[in-house]
C-alpha cells in the first residue's frame, strides 16, 4: 500500500501482489494458484518481454512501457537420486543479470562476477541482500525474488503484471 498525490490530495492506493513459488524440488504454484509437479532438470523461465520461455516461444505482451525481466531456474539432478533440485536462479532485470548458485550461500554473481551481499544496483533501482537464510531481490517496479540457496523460490510481482508473463508461473 502507498499514498499518491492526485489533484493535490494524498490518495491511498492499495497494491496487490501475485505469488508464484517452487518448493520441495518438484512442486510449483503459479500466479493464479494452480499447482503442478515437475521433476525434470531443464532450465525454466518466469519472464516478461522475452520471446523465450519454458515450453513457450511467444511474446507475452509487446507493450514497451512494461519492465523487462525474467527469472530463470536451472534444475540439476541430485547425486544418487532421481529427484532434481534448484541449481541456480538467474534474474535478468533491465540490463543487469544476477545469478544465485546453490553452492554459493551468501553470495551472488553480478554479470558473472562474484559479489557479497548486500548491494544496490542500477542507481538504487535494484536491491539484493540476504534476508534470514535467503537471498532477496527487490526491483523498483516491485518484483520480489526470494531464494533459500536450496529448494525454495518465491516470486512476487504486482498483480497487474501477473497476467502479462510467460513461463511456469504464468496464469
Amino acid at each position: 500500500e502507498r499514498y499518491e498525490m492526485v489533484d493535490g490530495q494524498p490518495e491511498f492506493i492499495q497494491e496487490t501482489f501475485s505469488t508464484c513459488w517452487l518448493a520441495g524440488r518438484p512442486h510449483y504454484c503459479s500466479f493464479d494458484g494452480k499447482t503442478s509437479d515437475f521433476m525434470g532438470t531443464c532450465a525454466m523461465k518466469f519472464d516478461h518481454k522475452f520471446d523465450h520461455a519454458y515450453n513457450s516461444t511467444t511474446i507475452c505482451d509487446p507493450n514497451p512501457t512494461l519492465p523487462a525481466f525474467s527469472v530463470e531456474v536451472k534444475k540439476e539432478e541430485k547425486v544418487n537420486s532421481k529427484v532434481s533440485s534448484i541449481g541456480s536462479i538467474t534474474n535478468h532485470i533491465d540490463n543487469i543479470t544476477v545469478t544465485t548458485v546453490l553452492s554459493e550461500t551468501g553470495m551472488v554473481r553480478v554479470s558473472s562476477h562474484h559479489s557479497c551481499l548486500p548491494m544496490s544496483l542500477s542507481q538504487g533501482e535494484l536491491h539484493v541482500y540476504q534476508k534470514g537464510k535467503s537471498m532477496f531481490i527487490q526491483s523498483n517496479f516491485k518484483l520480489k525474488v526470494l531464494y533459500n540457496w536450496d529448494d525454495h523460490l518465491v516470486i512476487k510481482l504486482l498483480a497487474a503484471l501477473s497476467g502479462k508473463v510467460c513461463g511456469m508461473c504464468r496464469n
